[in-house]
């Protein structure tokens, strides 16, 4: 099941879209959501020198949260295309260094990252259907703080979702979106001793930080 996930996510995170995204975020920055999760983490104030960035794609956050100081990241991404974006920016931005990468689904590549200080979810929750897996998973890794971008539980934002789908399904791609119960996503973090210090609603995503 997981391995037609990987090839979907391939398909659909792919070397134009990474590029297109990389270009969008050295011309403007972090999009909106991101930028909201960025302001959230730093509002806790708290001492950290690990960073575990599931799904980070080009690796925005740890770009950001890597800026000015010595800390460390692990960027963890199913697309091949991503990591090579994230590993291109980091280069440019000299802190290569200080990031490992792996490429895997991250439910598979647990025993290959270690628990760090910060555990970060930006809009990957709503790419996994499997959602205990994976939040179990990652909360497990969390020692401080733990930040997610996910998709509010409302009317409009599942017919968008299935919308979406629907426009992938057209196109022949695999890969599909997912509106998990957000009370659901608490409960399970709440068991890892994770409690919502801060949350902010757009009109689609909820952008949380809980903390142990």
């Amino acid at each position: 099941m997981r391995g037609n996930c990987c090839r979907a996510t391939e398909a659909r995170f792919n070397e134009k879209l990474a590029a297109n995204q990389l270009e969008g975020y050295r011309k403007g920055g972090p999009n909106r959501t991101t930028s909201m999760l960025l302001a959230a983490l730093r509002a806790q104030d708290l001492e950290w020198s690990t960073l575990l960035d599931v799904g980070g794609g080009i690796g925005v956050l740890h770009h950001e949260l890597l800026a000015g100081n010595q800390a460390r990241a692990t960027n963890v991404d199913i697309s091949s295309a991503y990591l090579a974006a994230a590993k291109a920016e980091s280069r440019r931005r000299r802190h290569e260094d200080r990031v490992r990468f792996v490429h895997a689904d991250f439910v598979d590549a647990v025993d290959l990252t270690d628990p760090a200080d910060v555990v970060t979810l930006d809009r990957v929750i709503c790419c996994y259907e499997g959602l205990e897996q994976l939040v179990d998973a990652s909360a497990a890794k969390a020692v401080k703080l733990y930040g997610a971008v996910y998709p509010r539980d409302k009317w409009w934002v599942r017919i968008g979702n299935a919308l979406s789908n629907l426009g992938l399904r057209i196109r022949g791609q695999e890969h599909r979106t997912y509106v998990h119960d957000p009370r659901r996503i608490e409960a399970l973090l709440l068991q890892h001793g994770l409690r919502r210090r801060s949350i902010e609603n757009t009109f689609v995503w909820h952008v949380a930080v809980f903390a142990k």
